[in-house]
């Protein structure tokens, strides 16, 4: 991928994802330091575990901290800006905003995440993890520490998503050497596949629960 468009797609999904974590801390009403955690733990999470993973060192943020200052930024706007930001919409909106959000976030980071990964020297198969790793795990450490249930476990197609991502974009990348086609075909696709699922209803089976019925 061109080097200026990766670098601004990766803030971008930085950013996105830092609104969800301050969109859930708005939710369980927390102060700044609690939306500078969700917001941070968010939108660095993922790419953390990646680069520790890949023996990258050091870890992206503390490398070049813009990455950590936009968490900061978007947590401290979210929580002073509230008379005009909808922090304080309804429930079940400011729900459908979190969600779509994070299918943005998690669309960007299956691709980024892929690419450090692929220009880490990583196999194709153990880039495609990581890529999917980096776009959902930021969003499953933000729902351990506010005791919600992950989407990993709820039966949503999220993760699956995440992996359609980073594969097209694996694929495509080694088939046409186009590292943006690629990222661009591969956002798409795990965009699609979330929102698909989210427009109409679609889950994964879960295993059946042993609690007698009646």
């Amino acid at each position: 991928m061109q080097g200026q468009i990766g670098l601004w797609l990766d803030w971008v999904g930085v950013a996105v994802f830092a609104l969800t974590g301050a969109l859930v801390a708005a939710r369980r009403q927390a102060d700044p330091v609690g939306f500078i955690i969700l917001a941070t733990a968010t939108g660095i999470g993922g790419g953390t575990l990646r680069d520790l993973l890949l023996g990258i060192g050091p870890v992206f943020w503390i490398a070049d901290p813009v990455d950590l200052v936009i968490c900061v930024v978007v947590a401290l706007t979210v929580f002073f800006g509230h008379p005009t930001f909808p922090v304080r919409a309804g429930d079940g909106r400011r729900r459908r905003v979190i969600v779509w959000a994070d299918a943005v976030g998690m669309a960007l980071f299956a691709v980024t995440g892929a690419e450090r990964a692929v220009d880490a020297g990583a196999p194709a198969v153990s880039a495609i993890v990581l890529g999917a790793m980096t776009a959902t795990f930021g969003g499953i450490i933000r729902d351990v520490i506010i005791g919600q249930v992950t989407l990993i476990v709820s039966g949503e197609i999220y993760v699956t998503a995440a992996v359609l991502g980073a594969s097209v974009y694996v694929v495509v990348r080694a088939i046409s050497g186009d590292a943006l086609l690629a990222a661009c075909l591969g956002a798409a696709a795990a965009f699609g596949l979330r929102a698909l699922a989210l427009g109409l209803g679609w889950s994964l089976p879960r295993f059946p629960s042993d609690t007698p019925k009646g």
